[in-house]
Parts: structure tokens; C-alpha cells; sequence
């Protein structure tokens, strides 16, 4: 019994010893399950999952202005010897986030809420701290990346999870929660990274208030800045002093902060939904370069994907979900579903929609034994799917619950699925995404008084008000650059620069 206990201290001790791995930021040896080529190769192969699912947002300057401002950082960071990648993506939602072996991605939406480069360059700094800190790792190491389902703001039964869009483990890493300690550490980095690259520092601090106005704001929802990254009371003075430091530190007694050539290099960048991509107006979800339209249940959870529009019911008993099909037939189609669902198909009927040839299929999910669970005990899940073949494409509407619940629901899934039709109201096809328009305020006056002068509406002042970092009481001196926010496409931008 000695010669085995001794055995296992020494397979223990010598499993600790494998995992370690000296962290370059603290010096000190940690638990590390992924070693650093381990790292690169997960970002790798996950970051052509997280831009097909994004989309790389269009606007050549911008990339070149992330990716020359994220190398210059890398270069003066822990960890220079790191191949990073830096990409905007094509999303409305206020976020930035890093993923292990140094891909880092700031959304259009964040991009479109700095007001400056300095501010820019502070978040830059904290997701580059991330990597180089190699929280990712560390969390991935913890608890294996779960799965986690992407429809954000949903809450679906975990049986029916399994048919919405679910993450692969790249999406996954962008759900890791870091602790308060190891954002402290990031934000530390921040300020060092940003200040190094000659960055006033105090900037990423008024970038975490803009943040906190938007909490705040009842009309806006919670940027996912701050739902994936805790914020403590306190985090605006410390990056504050922080900065104060890190100036005596490099003795810089003159940082940048790059005002207005930030703005203008953001005017004319999409703010918020991009129609093009499909948009939910009165419950009728309409999309004007495909050239659909269909009714969505009233009450449900909806968001739009670029790979699949997704509904749950509120209490999760139920989803909906359209997607692109897989065959070049209705029949070819139906098959694969059949096939990569498990299903055992009750009923199966071509139907017409709308004058749009389809196919019905009503369906169960064969069970799976799962270890451990009798197979009695298991959630039986019922589906119906129509395939309806309509501009060289064919969509999958697909309405998913319990058999026990299964009927609950059914009148609500045909509904959406029997008025699925061709879209033709040019106004609703010819519907322009907005963007940002810079500015300059013509004479002195609060940026109420500037923003009413741009003819911006009443209901939109404060939020504007948060687009520029500023209070609606302010006084906006004449010659200043701000943000208003215009409906144009972006030949209009174009030619005006």
C-alpha cells in the first residue's frame, strides 16, 4: 500500500509538473493543459468558424488600421513572438474578445462607440493582455471549453439546444467568463500596451463610462463588453491611476489621442442592423437581398444569424430556426434531413407555399441511449420542417419541441412556415442600412442644440449622446467633429470622401 501511494504522488506530482508552464506577463508557473502551438492551432482551426459566422466587415482602411495598430502592440507586448491575427467583424453587438494564439476580433459595433484612437488602442491593449496573460488558455485548461449555444439572450430546453446553431469549440471561447482578477490584469495591460505605443491611457477609461451609459440606458441593451467582462465599480478610476503611472513610468509628456482622425476614419461605418442581411420589422422578418419574407411568432426570442435565423419561445418549450438546405432537390434535401437528424419520418407530402413548390415532413428524433439515463426517461422530440425551393435556393423552416408539447405549437409553426413568400415591396427591398455621418458643428452650442441643428429626432438624442461620449449639456465648441447617425448606402459616403 506504501509502494502505491508513493506511486501516485509521483504520477500526480509529475502531471502537475507536465502542466505547468511559466506565465510570461507574471513569471510565476501555473497549471496549463495547451501549450503554446497547442494555442495557435485552436485559434486556427476555429477562425474560419468565427468569421463565417460574423462575417469579416467590409471597409479596407479600418482592417488595415486594426491590423497595423494590433501588430505595433504585439511587438512591445509578453509575448512578440505570436503570429496575431486582428479582424473587425460584421456585427452590430459592442464587443471585442480574443481567442488562444493571438486572434483577436472588435466588432463594427465597439468600433462605431470609440471616439478616438486612444480609446481604441486601450481595448486593444486589454484583448491583446488577454492572450498574452493567456487567460483563454488558463480557462480552457479549467473547464474544456463547453459547448454553449449561440442563440444569446434565448432560454431553450437543453433537448431542443441541439437544433439551433450550436457552437463549435472556437464559438464556444467567446462565451469564457474571466474573473474580476484576471480583467484587473488585463486592464493593467491595457494601460501598459496602449501607453508603450504613445497612447494617453486616460482615454480607455472614458471608454468604460460610455459603457456604463449604455448599461444604464433602459432604451439600449447591455453591451456584451460588459455581460462577458466584469466590471467592478471602480474600474474607471483605477485605469486612471493606472495611466498616471504608467506616464511618469515612460516620462511621455505628450501621448496621443487621435481624435479626429478616428472619426473620420469611421464615417460612412454601418451602425447597427444591417438590413441587407435580413431585418425584423412589426413581426414580419424581411429579407431584401434574398428577397423573402415570413411571419414570426408574436412574443418569441428572435435573432438572425448569417447562418440561420433563430425563435424560442420565452419559456424555452419551443424553437423555430430557417436555414439553407442541403441537396439540389426537395427529395435530396428531405433526405439529408432525415439522415443527419435521426429522424423517423411520420408523415411526408409535397405542398405548395404561396406558388413556391415545398416539402412537408413531420418527424420524431430517434432517441439516443445516453449512459447512464434509461431511454424512458428521455425528452422525445417531435419536429416539422418545410423545404420550400425558391430563388435557386431551398430554405429549411424547421419548428422543434416536446411530442407531450408538440400540438401547443403546431398552428404556430405552420403559420410561419405556410406564409413564407417572394418579397416584392420595393420598400422594403430598397431599405438602407444606417451609418455613421461625421460632422462639423457650424457655431458653439450644447450638443443638444448641435445634434436638433443636424436635424437628429427628440427620441435619439441621448443615445447619440453616448455615441459621442458626451453629456446632451455639454458645451461643443465650433469646428469639432461629432457623430450623427444617417440612412444612406455607401456610395454616398464614398463619393463625399
Amino acid at each position: 500500500m506504501q509502494r502505491y501511494i508513493s506511486y501516485l504522488l509521483i504520477v500526480a506530482t509529475s502531471f502537475w509538473l507536465l502542466g505547468c508552464a511559466t506565465n510570461p506577463v507574471t513569471g510565476k508557473r501555473e497549471l496549463m493543459l495547451m501549450s503554446s502551438k497547442q494555442e495557435r492551432a485552436m485559434g486556427e482551426q476555429n477562425d474560419p468558424q468565427i468569421t463565417q459566422f460574423f462575417g469579416v466587415y467590409d471597409d479596407k482602411q479600418l482592417q488595415q488600421f486594426i491590423n497595423e495598430k494590433g501588430q505595433q502592440m504585439a511587438q512591445i507586448s509578453h509575448r512578440p513572438d505570436l503570429a496575431y491575427e486582428f479582424k473587425i467583424v460584421d456585427s452590430p453587438v459592442v464587443n471585442a474578445f480574443a481567442v488562444p494564439g493571438g486572434f483577436i476580433y472588435f466588432t463594427r459595433g465597439i468600433m462605431a462607440h470609440f471616439n478616438n484612437e486612444a480609446e481604441f488602442a486601450g481595448v486593444l491593449g486589454h484583448e491583446i493582455g488577454h492572450v498574452t496573460a493567456r487567460h483563454s488558455a488558463k480557462q480552457y485548461s479549467k473547464q474544456m471549453v463547453a459547448q454553449v449555444g449561440l442563440i444569446a439572450g434565448m432560454v431553450v430546453a437543453p433537448e431542443l439546444a441541439q437544433f439551433a446553431d450550436a457552437a463549435q469549440q472556437g464559438l464556444g471561447l467567446l462565451f469564457l467568463k474571466f474573473g474580476r482578477d484576471n480583467e484587473r490584469q488585463s486592464d493593467k495591460l491595457g494601460v501598459e500596451y496602449s501607453t508603450k505605443i504613445g497612447y494617453d491611457a486616460d482615454e480607455m477609461a472614458n471608454f468604460f463610462s460610455t459603457l456604463h451609459r449604455m448599461r444604464d440606458d433602459a432604451g439600449q441593451s447591455v453591451p456584451t463588453f460588459l455581460s462577458t467582462h466584469p466590471d467592478p465599480a471602480d474600474r474607471q478610476q483605477k485605469v486612471q491611476e493606472l495611466a498616471q503611472k504608467w506616464k511618469e513610468k515612460e516620462n511621455a509628456t505628450t501621448l496621443e489621442v487621435g481624435r479626429n482622425s478616428y472619426l473620420r476614419m469611421i464615417d460612412g461605418l454601418i451602425y447597427g442592423e444591417d438590413p441587407n442581411q435580413g431585418y425584423l420589422e412589426a413581426g414580419i422578418f424581411y429579407h431584401p437581398v434574398l428577397k423573402f419574407q415570413f411571419p414570426t411568432p408574436q412574443g418569441w426570442t428572435f435573432q438572425n444569424t448569417p447562418q440561420q435565423v433563430q425563435m424560442a419561445h420565452k419559456e424555452g418549450k419551443a424553437i423555430m430556426t430557417l436555414s439553407l438546405s442541403q441537396g439540389n432537390s426537395l427529395e435530396e434535401a428531405g433526405q439529408a434531413l432525415v439522415q443527419n437528424n435521426n429522424l423517423s419520418v411520420i408523415q411526408s407530402e409535397k405542398v405548395t407555399v404561396n406558388g413556391l413548390s415545398a416539402l412537408s415532413i413531420l418527424a420524431d428524433v430517434q432517441p439516443q441511449q445516453n449512459q447512464g439515463q434509461p431511454q424512458q426517461q428521455q425528452q422525445q422530440i417531435r419536429l416539422l420542417t418545410y423545404l420550400i425551393q425558391y430563388g435557386g435556393n431551398i430554405y429549411n423552416i424547421m419548428g422543434i419541441s416536446t411530442q407531450q408539447e408538440f400540438n401547443q405549437f403546431s398552428n404556430t409553426f405552420t403559420n410561419t412556415m405556410k406564409n413564407f413568400a417572394e418579397l416584392t415591396d420595393q420598400s422594403k427591398i430598397n431599405i438602407q442600412p444606417e451609418r455613421i455621418s461625421i460632422q462639423e458643428v457650424p457655431r458653439t452650442a450644447t450638443l443638444s442644440q448641435v445634434l436638433k441643428g443636424f436635424n437628429m429626432p427628440n427620441d435619439r438624442l441621448e443615445e447619440l449622446a453616448v455615441l459621442n461620449g458626451m453629456q446632451l449639456s455639454d458645451q461643443v465648441k465650433q469646428g469639432t467633429l461629432i457623430k450623427t447617425v444617417v440612412r444612406s448606402n455607401a456610395d454616398t459616403f464614398a463619393q463625399d470622401k
